[in-house]
């Protein structure tokens, strides 16, 4: 059963990878438009790359908790691309309570459910509002999950073994994160300076990528799923395999990486 529940849950990505990669919004945004917006892959073919990928089943066979997370994440950005703005709160509201780090793509995925609203209803508000409005929902799906959690446990001990671990990382085994070689090299008196300084680091890539991309949302959710594949305190190949699974969906712009590539070596 266990088997049969983490491939139905892969599955589901599956299908919402493949309604996010059939909408184009990578190619065609409300207010972007891409020179090569007929170079794009088939929904099927950016499901199957997922399903396939060797960290998605590795992530499969190990049981990670952390796909249960990705499914919560895309279906929030898929239901950001449909404009359902109570179906994008309520999945991104699980995806944080899971694992706290989701709650980094809420700019970009409100943004992103908002351009979608104003296509669909050809009325546009205040995109701050908007933002604070969902967060606000967040909040309060989060603070619902959090209550429930307490009258299972009869306690409240799981926050700090949860979340507590995350913000504090009292764990230094070695992992595929940069933290833990960083923390074991510096002397303990320095210990939360530099806490505060790598969430600050982390953090700082939300406004900067959200405001400068403003006109390309889904970008800005692949690019923070990669950093946060790298700089979070204990990342896991789910989480890279969440980055993969979002990388086809930019095929078009991957002849361009290669004419700049090659422009730099001929220079």
């Amino acid at each position: 059963m266990t088997a049969l529940l983490y491939t139905a849950v892969d599955l589901l990505i599956a299908n919402a990878l493949s309604k996010v990669a059939e909408s184009r919004e990578a190619q065609v945004s409300s207010s972007f438009t891409s020179s090569r917006q007929n170079d794009r892959l088939d929904g099927a073919i950016v499901s199957a790359a997922y399903l396939f990928s060797p960290f998605t089943l590795a992530a499969c066979l190990g049981r990670s908790t952390s796909t249960f997370t990705n499914l919560a994440v895309i279906q929030a950005v898929a239901s950001a691309i449909e404009g359902e703005a109570f179906q994008t709160t309520l999945a991104l509201a699980f995806a944080s309570y899971l694992a706290m780090y989701p709650a980094l793509l809420l700019p970009p995925i409100a943004l992103l459910c908002m351009d979608r609203m104003v296509v669909k209803q050809s009325a546009k508000g205040s995109e701050l509002v908007f933002i604070l409005n969902m967060g606000t929902g967040i909040i309060g799906g989060m603070a619902v999950l959090l209550c429930l959690s307490y009258l299972i446990t009869g306690s409240w001990d799981f926050l700090s073994a949860t979340y507590g671990v995350q913000l504090m990382m009292p764990d230094l085994t070695p992992n595929i994160g940069l933290w833990w070689y960083f923390f074991i090299e510096i002397f303990d008196s320095f210990r939360e300076f530099f806490l505060g300084v790598f969430w600050l680091h982390l953090v700082g890539y939300v406004g900067g990528l959200t405001i400068r991309l403003r006109k390309q949302p889904l970008f800005v959710i692949t690019s923070l799923l990669g950093l946060l594949a790298i700089f979070k305190p204990y990342p896991s190949i789910s989480d890279v395999s969440l980055y993969l699974a979002f990388l086809p969906l930019y095929k078009h712009i991957f002849p361009r990486k290669s004419q700049h590539s090659i422009c730099q070596v001929n220079c």
